[in-house]
């Protein structure tokens, strides 16, 4: 399962999303209720929520906020959310994705103007820049979770696509609709992954300068607080000690 090296641009994503944990049940709980909205309160019966649960039991969110969400959402008062998808141009010819959803199209709007008028950067039009990167499921566990071989065999014989060592680290690559099958099956030898979510990942990566990569992550960390932002990705190339 050979690829090139995504795993500094990874690593990196993990380290900053440990550090915003609370945007991270922010994003589950939103979608919960939009699961709720869009098919019922009956997980059996509603696909969608069945996946907002199992992301609600990986990151650990307290049964009381999950009930509380699903009861969220049968309220008349609930905003629907919108799952959008922003594309950006950075500095040095990085492009940059920006996942969202929100209550309000209108509020997103004007922040990414906001953003992209004090850090830099312009929108682009859909599909310019998302053609370059393919969505994929990661998975990631540390390496004092898991046995190497053992690991490696039953994520490929479960179908995954590529699997990669760091120095800390296991990450491993699915198709997107193979992610949780690979799960389970790491799952089923004991071994609890770290993280396990669908990523943008680059088809080529940018090597920039030094004062363009720190442009680009100062307007990266601008989009990364915005509320109805939960992730972005993009295809600069970091150093290892990013």
């Amino acid at each position: 399962m050979a690829g090139h090296s995504k795993w500094a641009n990874i690593k990196h994503r993990k380290g900053r999303a440990d550090a915003k944990k609370g945007k991270i049940f922010s994003r589950v709980a939103k979608e919960i209720i939009s699961a709720v909205k869009l098919g019922g309160p009956d997980q059996k019966s509603n696909p969608r929520l069945r996946l907002a649960l199992q992301k609600a039991k990986a990151v650990n969110m307290p049964n009381e906020n999950v009930d509380r969400n699903i009861k969220k959402a049968s309220s008349a008062d609930q905003a629907d959310y919108h799952e959008m998808m922003y594309e950006l141009y950075g500095h040095g010819g990085v492009g940059i994705i920006v996942d969202v959803m929100t209550d309000n199209k209108n509020r997103i709007a004007s922040e990414m103007r906001i953003a992209t008028n004090k850090r830099g950067g312009n929108i682009a039009s859909p599909g310019a820049v998302a053609f370059n990167f393919d969505r994929k499921g990661v998975i990631q566990l540390s390496k004092n979770h898991a046995v190497e071989d053992e690991l490696f065999l039953a994520a490929s014989e479960a179908g995954a696509e590529d699997f990669e060592v760091t120095d800390d680290l296991y990450i491993i690559t699915t198709d997107p609709t193979q992610l949780y099958t690979v799960r389970d099956a790491v799952n089923q030898l004991g071994i609890s992954c770290d993280q396990a979510e669908l990523e943008m990942i680059p088809k080529s990566y940018v090597e920039c300068d030094a004062e363009a990569v720190k442009d680009n992550l100062a307007l990266i960390d601008w989009l990364e607080e915005l509320e109805d932002v939960d992730a972005v990705y993009h295809n600069m190339k970091l150093p290892d000690d990013a």
